[in-house]
């Protein structure tokens, strides 16, 4: 029996208008196709998708007609890329004649260019991350070195694996002045500088600015590493103006982007160049100022500078010797601390001229010193400016005219001791007349005496001591006259001994004066020297004068003389007190004394140490606190 098949509609079934209704109701995006993949018809959800991705159904219609439709009851896919990168999948289904086609994004190619993007966005934040750490870094580095220091540590966080160098140069010069580099560089290769053409391009650095023979441009970027592959450098540049360069080289096998580090190695040069351009100005404004304060610290002048509120802001190393006042002592105080209290009221209208930008010369003040003393000074003040011409300070360079105004006073004693020496002659002059008459009268009264029987020996005896005493005098006389007599340096053959006993008698009123006595202890062997007289006799009357002064009363002075090979030498050893330690090594400077006020000068021992080594000695000094001192004079003796 033979069956037949035949189609049998079941009850309720759908008229085709349902179907239509519902394809068009379909929320997937959906098309029907002949088995040549033509395009019957298109639900609305497909429209939309075509919209929503900026696509036409004749761009789906393009991508079916290249495609194969499936085998009946099979189905397949086929992708589809947009222009604007987005990848579709149309997924074919065949039943009979008729082809089903749905569309849909492929998710898994979205995923993937989300995940490229994320990281390439988190790529891009580490990269500002790191460009915004090495900036504050860059800022925050006090010189060169630092910065260079700084930068190779965003370099290496920038871009780890790469060989680099960091170079810095002179803009003027283009001379190298610093270098780090992260690898093995080849021998020679830190100079010359070469840049990178299209490097130089991007920067718009002028060819024609650079330093000449030691900077070159090159249309490929030279290997600096040993084992590098490939490279990219940028230059520093910052106002038109070339600092230097950063090489960054990649080894073999090292998976990167040259184009993407080159992008942010320039992004990074740009920042470091106008870092290294204020480091490098820093840096000349430092040396500036350092030089500037050393010369004014160091200068061979008295240099000192107030401020408005005429506060110390400069007290140079000069100033500090002369009054032995540390510059920690004296900044920041006023002025007027550091004067005479009878200077401060003469002070005043002189800074008040100088805060009006006047200058004021050749004023002279008196200073105050560490001790408590006063030393003289002279100044002449000048006012600094601000921009505007506003004054800001004043700053006054002197001289130290202590000294001066002392031999100033030294003169005019000497012209008094001058008149009184002229005074003095007369005085002796006169003396000598009646003198004389008195020794005469004395010596024919003892005459007579001694020849008349029966006379008194004690009237013999008075006129022996009024003939012996007016004697002295005469010889006391004549030497003085001899003494104060301008010397004429014409040596002469003299007795040693002699010479000191002659100082012991003009020193006789200061011996009783000071209660003190003289032990003498003479070599009678010792020859006698060529010596301008009345000098070596003040350079003794000096040393006795002294030792009288250094003791209490019962104290002893000791005279001793010697041969000692071919030099004679004469001791004058006190009992007194000493002298300091720190004012042995002073003992024989002009106008050093330690002596009271009015009790000398400080020019004796200078001067005895000048009048012995004009006669080619020595004049030496030992002293110890508490046990004396004594001065040695060493002579040579007179040659044949």
């Amino acid at each position: 029996m033979k069956s037949e098949v035949r189609a049998v509609r079941p009850s309720g079934t759908l008229a085709p208008d349902a179907f239509q209704a519902f394809f068009d109701a379909l929320d997937e995006p959906a098309a029907v196709c002949d088995v040549s993949l033509r395009i019957a018809a298109v639900n609305p959800a497909l429209r939309r998708f075509c919209a929503e991705h900026d696509i036409s159904v004749d761009v789906l219609a393009e991508a079916l007609a290249s495609a194969v439709a499936p085998e009946d009851g099979q189905s397949h896919e086929v992708d589809l890329v947009l222009q604007s990168g987005t990848s579709l999948v149309l997924a074919l289904s065949r039943r009979a004649d008729t082809v089903a086609v749905r569309a849909r994004v492929d998710t898994e190619v979205i995923s993937g260019r989300l995940v490229v993007a994320e990281r390439a966005l988190l790529e891009q934040a580490r990269t500002e991350g790191v460009l915004l750490d090495l900036g504050r870094s860059v800022a925050e580095a006090g010189g060169e070195e630092e910065l260079v220091a700084a930068v190779a540590r965003g370099v290496k966080e920038l871009f780890p694996g790469r060989a680099f160098c960091i170079r810095i140069v002179d803009a003027r010069s283009g001379g190298l002045t610093s270098l780090y580099a992260e690898g093995r560089l080849k021998e020679g290769a830190h100079e010359p500088l070469v840049l990178f053409q299209r490097s130089v391009e991007k920067t718009n650095l002028t060819v024609t600015a650079l330093p000449q023979g030691r900077v070159s441009i090159s249309e490929e970027v030279p290997l600096l590493f040993h084992g590098s592959t490939r490279a990219v450098s940028a230059p520093l540049v910052a106002s038109g103006q070339l600092f230097g360069a950063i090489n960054m080289e990649y080894p073999e096998g090292l998976d990167a982007d040259p184009a993407h580090d080159e992008r942010v190695l320039l992004q990074l040069a740009s920042q470091v160049a106008v870092a290294v351009k204020n480091a490098k100005l820093i840096d000349e404004l430092t040396f500036v100022r350092k030089y500037l304060e050393e010369l004014l610290e160091k200068a061979n002048a008295l240099i000192l500078v107030v401020n408005r509120d005429k506060q110390v802001v400069v007290f140079n190393q000069a100033l500090s010797a002369l009054t032995g006042l540390t510059k920690e002592q004296v900044l920041g105080r006023d002025l007027s601390s550091l004067v005479a209290a009878s200077e401060q009221l003469r002070l005043a209208p002189v800074l008040a001229a100088a805060m009006r930008g006047e200058s004021v010369n050749n004023f002279e003040t008196r200073l105050l010193t560490r001790d408590g003393g006063e030393v003289r000074v002279s100044f002449a003040t000048s006012s600094m400016l601000t921009q505007p011409g506003e004054v800001e300070g004043v700053i006054a360079i002197g001289q130290d005219v202590t000294v001066v105004k002392e031999l100033e006073k030294r003169i005019i004693h000497a012209e008094k001791l001058a008149s009184i020496g002229q005074l003095a002659a007369s005085v002796v002059h006169e003396i000598n007349n009646p003198m004389t008459a008195v020794a005469t009268y004395a010596d024919a009264l003892l005459q007579r005496s001694r020849m008349t029987p029966g006379a008194n020996p004690a009237d013999q005896e008075k006129l022996k001591k009024i003939l012996e005493s007016s004697h002295r005098i005469l010889r006391f006389t004549r030497d003085l006259v001899s003494y104060a007599r301008p010397a004429q340096d014409r040596p002469e053959r003299v007795s040693l001994n002699a010479v000191v006993d002659m100082a012991v008698g003009f020193c006789e009123h200061v011996v009783s004066q000071a209660r003190v006595s003289v032990q003498r202890e003479y070599a009678s062997d010792v020859p006698p020297l060529a010596a301008v007289r009345a000098n070596l006799v003040q350079v003794f009357v000096n040393l006795i004068t002294n030792a009288c002064h250094a003791m209490q009363p019962g104290g002893l002075v000791y005279l001793s003389t010697v041969q000692e090979g071919t030099e004679a030498v004469v001791r004058v050893r006190d009992t007194g007190t000493g002298i300091e330690p720190r004012n042995l090594s002073r003992i024989f400077e002009p106008f050093f004394t330690t002596k009271p006020e009015g009790r000398g000068t400080g020019l004796g021992l200078s001067i005895c140490q000048g009048i012995v080594e004009n006669h080619g000695g020595r004049l030496t000094v030992e002293s110890a606190l508490g046990q004396g001192t004594t001065f040695t004079v060493r002579l040579p003796l007179a040659t044949d």
